[in-house]
């Protein structure tokens, strides 16, 4: 394939990043070398496969980082999750008045495409998430406490995207 084909191809999950990082990607698809790099470098799945198991996964993160942060009342898999926005997974502050007083709810939803994936696909996303409780917007106060609980964050995050992009345009390797 010529080169300026190869520019064309749209990446969404990578879109942020440079022109050559995207092509180098790209090189990678059309060899079909992406699925063997993210399994050589993630050989395993983790076994958070349900959603009390995702419960305790997520409260020990968050008792080992956040212990005195606001409290989560329902964290699930979701599979709506993945179709909506593009978001990975959602942290939802919601506020009811009852009588008096004002009630509120923290809740992690994570999309289900993680039930199988590599454990530090589903920790970066967890961090993420929990990172909202204490901060709302994706701003440098928010990538600091990310990287505070997962100091390869960013590495992560990057190999994730090339993870869904891989499954996106070649399906499951797991």
């Amino acid at each position: 394939m010529s080169s300026s084909k190869v520019k064309l191809a749209p990446l969404k999950y990578l879109s942020s990043y440079s022109i050559e990082v995207q092509n180098q990607i790209r090189t990678m698809i059309e060899q079909d070398t992406l699925g063997r790099f993210l399994l050589q470098k993630h050989p395993k799945i983790h076994n958070v496969n349900n959603d009390k198991m995702l419960r305790e996964y997520v409260m020990n993160l968050k008792n080992s980082h956040l212990r005195k942060s606001s409290p989560l009342s329902k964290i699930i898999y979701d599979k709506k999750i993945h179709v909506v926005n593009n978001a990975l997974g959602l942290h939802t502050f919601i506020s009811r008045v009852q009588g008096n007083k004002l009630k509120s709810k923290n809740e992690i939803r994570i999309s289900d495409i993680f039930k199988t994936a590599p454990e530090v696909f589903l920790e970066m996303i967890v961090v993420h998430e929990l990172a909202h409780i204490r901060i709302k917007p994706h701003d440098k106060a928010f990538y600091q406490l990310c990287i505070y609980m997962l100091p390869d964050y960013h590495q992560l995050e990057f190999e994730m995207r090339l993870y869904l992009t891989q499954l996106e345009l070649k399906g499951q390797i797991y």
